[in-house]
C-alpha cells in the first residue's frame, strides 16, 4: 500500500488576501495567481514584486517565505517564485517557472514547472524532485468566474522507502461579485487519500485604499480575515487564521506594481 507525507509540499496557497478568505485563491486574478493559479496571471497584465511571510501557529519553525516576480510580454505573462517552508533540520524549498496567457476576454490558462527540494538534517540529506501544475479560468459573464488548478497531477515519488509521495491536489472554485465593492468565493480542494477542503471568503471594497476580508476552511475548522491597503503602485495585505486548538497565524504580503495603474480587486 502507498504512503502519503501529507506535510510534505502541500502547496498552501500564498497571499495576505487568501489567505484572509479562507484559503480561496483558485478565481484570483492577482499578483500570487504566479503560486496559486497560474492561469490568472493572463488577466494580470503588470510587471511586479512581491514578498509574503506566514508565522504558523506562532512558531517559527513552521514558517513560510515566499518572493516572485511577474513580467507580461506580448505572448502572455510570465513569472517566477520562490518559496521556503520550515527551519535548519527540516524544510522545504519549492522553484516554479509560471506562464499564463489570455484566449478572448473570457478565457485563460496557465502552467508552471517545479523544482522541489526536501531538506531532512541528521545526515538524512536532501530529496530534488520535479513536477508541474496547471490551472483554467473562465469567466463566464462580468459577475461569475469558474476556475480550476491541479498541482503534481503524476503525483511525483517523494522517496523509494514505503513507496512515499508528494500529493496530487486538485482545486476547483467560483467566485460571485454583487457589487463594484463585495466579491465571495468559495472552493473546493481534493487530493486523492484525504477528505475534501471546502473553502470560502468575501472582500469589501469599502474605500479606495481599503479592503476588508473574512473567510472560513474546513478539515481542520480554520476562521481567517484580514484587511488589505492600497497606495498608488504598493499593496499591503495582512491576515490571520485561527484554529480553535492551535491557535493563530499571522500572514502579510507586500507586492510592488512598476505598473502604474491600480488593481480594483484581488478577484478581477
Amino acid at each position: 500500500m502507498s504512503y502519503y507525507s501529507w506535510a510534505s509540499h502541500d502547496n498552501t496557497s500564498i497571499g495576505g488576501a487568501s489567505a484572509a478568505m479562507g484559503n480561496a485563491s483558485v478565481t484570483f486574478c492577482d499578483f500570487w495567481s504566479v503560486h496559486n493559479n497560474q492561469a490568472g496571471l493572463g488577466f494580470y497584465n503588470k510587471m511586479a514584486a512581491g514578498i509574503y511571510y506566514e508565522n504558523r501557529f506562532l512558531t517559527k519553525e513552521l514558517s513560510s517565505k515566499s518572493g516572485a516576480f511577474i513580467m507580461p510580454t506580448k505572448s502572455g505573462v510570465f513569472g517566477i517564485t520562490m518559496d521556503y517552508f520550515g527551519y535548519q533540520n527540516y524544510n522545504e524549498k519549492k522553484i516554479g517557472l509560471a506562464y499564463g496567457k489570455t484566449f478572448g476576454n473570457k478565457f485563460s490558462a496557465g502552467i508552471s514547472l517545479d523544482y522541489l527540494q526536501t531538506h531532512v538534517g541528521e545526515n538524512y540529506g536532501n530529496k530534488n524532485n520535479f513536477t508541474f501544475e496547471a490551472g483554467l479560468i473562465y469567466k463566464m459573464n462580468k459577475n461569475l468566474t469558474l476556475a480550476s488548478h491541479v498541482f503534481n497531477p503524476l503525483s511525483t515519488k517523494l522517496t523509494d522507502y514505503n513507496n512515499e509521495r508528494i500529493p496530487a491536489i486538485f482545486k476547483f472554485g467560483m467566485s460571485w461579485k454583487f457589487s463594484e465593492k463585495v466579491i465571495a468565493v468559495a472552493e473546493a480542494e481534493k487530493d486523492l487519500h484525504n477528505k475534501t477542503i471546502l473553502k470560502a471568503g468575501v472582500e469589501y471594497h469599502i474605500i479606495e485604499q481599503l479592503y476588508l476580508r473574512i473567510g472560513m476552511s474546513t478539515n481542520p475548522i480554520m476562521n481567517t480575515f484580514g484587511f488589505g491597503l492600497e497606495f498608488g503602485q504598493l499593496k499591503f495585505d495582512f491576515s490571520s487564521s485561527l484554529h480553535q486548538t492551535l491557535g493563530y497565524s499571522p500572514q502579510v504580503s507586500i507586492i510592488f506594481n512598476f505598473d502604474e495603474k491600480k488593481t480594483s480587486s484581488s478577484i478581477k
